[in-house]
């Protein structure tokens, strides 16, 4: 019996070893978890032994638990690296099925779908049309490949002053080649439907009635339509068009576009003082976008800049949780699979419910802490000598009563 009870200890030492080195090695695992062997005592017992002085049987292994703690974050210049802070896993698809890891170096493969280094997709709820996402359903993320699609501007708002004290030209009638014929101009640029700049100029002459101006404006140096008036009140705010808004006539501007018709918002227009100034022109056109750069959001959201300003979103990453992460099954590449005792994966969005925030640009490291593991090193291997010297006692005890009955 001693033999045996030393064995099992042994056996144990040996599985505590063995765990610890796994933990050892894979301290620079991204996303690694460490696990801790659990260790139970062997009793046997009959339903006739009631023996208060009865001796156990040795020891097992009762488990090898996964300890899913927080490891430290570290930053990296990827975008597409994601680091989890708190609760959740990433899920990932490949052609077995769906998987989840805390491992989040990922990078676009040649067909524009986020992967990790084992080629496993990374999941997201799609986009909707009305702008949210559809949290039901999980699809692959791929990276946009095409350009972002052009914008006709409709709309220009207008934040500029003019002086007060301006009479009118002294040439008539107006003539945008001639400088005499008009007091003020500004110059700003639109967009057609294709994409194509234009030079809008905007001609501003004092009328001869008082606070009012005619404004004219042309596209790539032809007319577009006749002059429109700007009046304004005793005090220098805009009094009329009502609402501020000049609305000119569609003008061809470009073959195989749309024809551009264009509204100016003076709302912010002034008169005052003795000096023209434009302190701002927006307009709401854009021409055709590169995409120039992704974006991770905080909640998961995965962004396609372009390089026309404009921003697509492409889906929201799907983290996943579980009620007993301990119970998950293992399936390497530190990635893990859901079994029936784990429960199934509860889904959910980065910040909400008890899931975690996302850092993109960052991994998260082995929670692995290497000085723990060495101390444990020296236990374990103190526990096998241990055990090994038990052994050794018990076959010179034995030789002892052989020799005896020799």
């Amino acid at each position: 019996m001693p033999f045996n009870v030393s064995l099992s200890g042994l056996n144990a030492a040996a599985s505590d070893l063995e765990v610890t080195s796994n933990n050892i090695a894979n301290v620079n695992t991204t996303g690694f978890k460490q696990s801790r062997a659990e260790f139970a005592d062997l009793f046997s017992v009959s339903s006739q032994d009631v023996s208060t002085t009865a001796i156990g049987n040795g020891v097992r292994v009762a488990a090898v638990s996964q300890q899913f703690g927080q490891g430290n974050i570290e930053y990296t210049n990827n975008s597409l690296d994601l680091a989890l802070s708190g609760k959740g896993f990433f899920t990932v698809r490949s052609g077995s099925g769906l998987a989840y890891t805390r491992a989040g170096a990922f990078s676009p493969d040649r067909n524009g779908y986020v992967v990790n280094p084992q080629g496993e997709r990374l999941q997201v709820y799609p986009p909707t049309a009305s702008g949210g996402f559809d949290i039901s359903a999980l699809t692959d993320l791929q990276l946009i490949t095409s350009q972002s699609a052009p914008k006709a501007s409709t709309n220009a708002q207008l934040q500029l002053n003019l002086p007060a004290d301006a009479t009118p030209p002294v040439t008539a009638p107006f003539d945008p080649t001639d400088p005499t014929s008009f007091n003020q101009s500004t110059a700003f640029t639109v967009y057609d439907s294709l994409g194509a700049t234009h030079t809008g100029t905007l001609y501003f002459v004092k009328n001869a009635a008082v606070n009012t101006w005619d404004t004219y404006l042309y596209l790539d140096g032809n007319a577009a339509g006749p002059s429109q008036q700007v009046v304004f009140s005793q005090n220098g705010a805009l009094q009329s068009p009502a609402g501020g808004k000049l609305a000119f006539p569609p003008q061809v501007v470009n073959a195989g576009a749309q024809p551009l018709a264009l509204t100016l918002d003076f709302g912010s227009a002034t008169q005052y003082g003795n000096a023209f100034s434009v302190t701002g022109i927006q307009q709401d056109g854009y021409a055709t976008g590169r995409l120039s750069g992704i974006e991770v959001g905080a909640d998961g959201v995965v962004s396609a800049r372009f390089s026309n300003g404009q921003s697509s979103a492409l889906g929201q990453v799907a983290l996943a949780t579980f009620a007993d992460p301990q119970a998950l099954q293992q399936l390497g590449n530190t990635s893990w699979g859901e079994t029936f005792q784990s429960g199934q994966a509860v889904r959910g969005t980065a910040g909400s419910g008890n899931l975690g925030e996302i850092q993109s640009g960052a991994l998260e490291a082995s929670n692995v802490d290497l000085t723990a593991e060495l101390v444990n090193m020296i236990k374990a291997q103190r526990n096998y000598q241990a055990n090994a010297q038990m052994i050794s006692t018990d076959d010179k005890i034995t030789q002892t009563v052989i020799n005896i009955h020799n």
